[in-house]
């Protein structure tokens, strides 16, 4: 049983939207955006990109001379950055294919399965814009599309402020994408989704976005497949007696500054360790330029509970199932047997939540709201159809089936699924069946018949 040193404000009482824009109006808003945008196309996605974000140039297609523009804009260190950040992700990305293979089994004499993995044809990527520019995303959604061998991937990003955000199309451009589109929010998701005069449909939409961009996955989904339904970012901490509290708290305000709504929970086996690192988050929320944002998260969503011992708290944080999950302990490795609900581990104090959203090459796509209990994050695997076949080369194997397929058919009374079986008993063992007598006006030969001269 834990006992709390802080709790979150009941979450009824804040919502992280303005009056405005409350939760229970996105779902409205959004989906008449989509609409729209489906009977309307082009006009109906300019119609809202200028609402949105004053932002209706004659292409939202970036010229391959915008791109190099920008390009050209950042900083040399800037690029550099971006490539060997590029370079961890593909590596990783490229590891994870690995792991995947096709193959083809004989389950039975003349009975032939196979498995194959195939790229989707066409993604598309949001890469958000607005108070944060996660040029990031751009190396985990376009650039794992690449690796899984997608054929065709466009990406998606807002203005800022009226221009281009040049550190973002860099990255996109850098990443791997075809095509890239000056557009945010729904009416971005909704063109991709959809398809306009201008934008051709994809079959698969990645990338994180606000409470808009989230609904708008949601609704569309099922015309198109999707990452994950995404929520506010996530950290959980697990830190025993020898943790810093210092360094705790640093973390904790890592993921705080995402927005006011990010949960940051601490879960110990040492109340000093607890109360110092609060005492640290208050102080260092007084000097941290995100402090606006990461405060209200705190305040609001913050948590601190401890617990007996360290089995204890892997429980607790299997029953929250984090988006990120840090251990500051002795031994970090151990979670990777003790615990089983997160959406990517991080592993002892040298290793940090930020590295995993930035830098390191894991994809930092991850499930949020306990959706870590039954998925994994972003990863190749998510742009490729695992696909099966079945082939049938000898003809008494074939006979077998068909005897056997005619009994399960007829257990759950599909008679016409039974036919199919009883045909190939008849092809190819030479069964008689009434129903075939009667309907097939001798045009039915198998291979027996043939093997007697018929």
């Amino acid at each position: 049983m834990a006992t709390y040193l802080k709790k979150p404000i009941t979450p009824s009482s804040t919502n992280g939207a303005s009056p405005s824009t409350s939760t229970s109006s996105v779902p409205t808003i959004v989906s008449s955006v989509i609409a729209d945008i489906r009977a309307n196309g082009d006009a109906g996605v300019r119609s809202y990109s200028q609402k949105f974000d004053s932002w209706s140039p004659p292409s939202f297609k970036l010229s391959q001379e915008q791109i190099e523009k920008a390009i050209a804009a950042c900083p040399k260190q800037l690029i550099e950055d971006i490539k060997t950040v590029q370079g961890n992700v593909r590596r990783f990305a490229q590891a994870q294919k690995d792991s995947l293979r096709d193959f083809e089994v004989e389950v039975e004499p003349g009975v032939k399965l196979g498995q194959k993995n195939i790229p989707v044809g066409r993604v598309g990527a949001y890469i958000p814009g607005g108070r944060y520019p996660l040029l990031a995303s751009a190396h985990m959604t376009i650039l794992t599309a690449r690796v899984a061998g997608v054929k065709n991937v466009i990406g998606a990003t807002p203005p800022i402020a009226g221009e281009i955000p040049n550190a973002t199309v860099a990255a996109m451009h850098l990443a791997g994408a075809d095509e890239i589109y000056l557009l945010g929010g729904v009416q971005a998701i909704a063109a991709m989704a959809v398809g306009t005069e201008t934008i051709e449909k994809v079959d698969f939409l990645a990338g994180p976005g606000n409470a808009f961009v989230a609904e708008a996955k949601r609704q569309l989904y099922g015309s198109v497949g999707i990452d994950l339904f995404a929520g506010p970012t996530e950290i959980l901490i697990v830190a025993d007696d020898a943790a810093s509290p210092y360094t705790v708290a640093v973390d904790l305000l890592s993921q705080a500054e995402h927005g006011p709504d990010t949960p940051a929970i601490l879960i110990t086996t040492s109340e000093s360790v607890g109360c110092r690192a609060m005492q640290h988050v208050d102080e260092l929320l007084k000097v941290l330029p995100t402090a606006e944002l990461a405060g209200a998260s705190w305040r609001d969503f913050g948590e601190v509970a401890v617990v007996r011992d360290l089995d204890a708290a892997y429980a607790l944080a299997d029953e929250y199932a984090s988006e990120h999950v840090q251990m500051l302990t002795r031994e970090p490795r151990e979670a990777l047997q003790k615990m089983r609900n997160y959406g990517a581990l991080f592993l002892g104090e040298r290793t940090c939540v930020s590295y995993g959203d930035k830098c390191i090459g894991t994809n930092h796509v991850l499930p949020t709201r306990g959706a870590a209990r039954y998925t994994g994050g972003l990863w190749v695997g998510k742009f490729l159809k695992t696909v099966t076949y079945q082939e049938v080369v000898e003809g008494k194997a074939s006979g077998e089936l068909g005897r056997l397929c005619g009994r399960a058919a007829r257990a759950e009374r599909f008679e016409g699924h039974a036919r199919s079986g009883d045909l190939r008993a008849k092809l190819y063992l030479g069964d008689e069946f009434e129903w075939i007598s009667k309907t097939a006006d001798g045009e039915v030969v198998g291979e027996v018949q043939k093997s007697n001269g018929v």
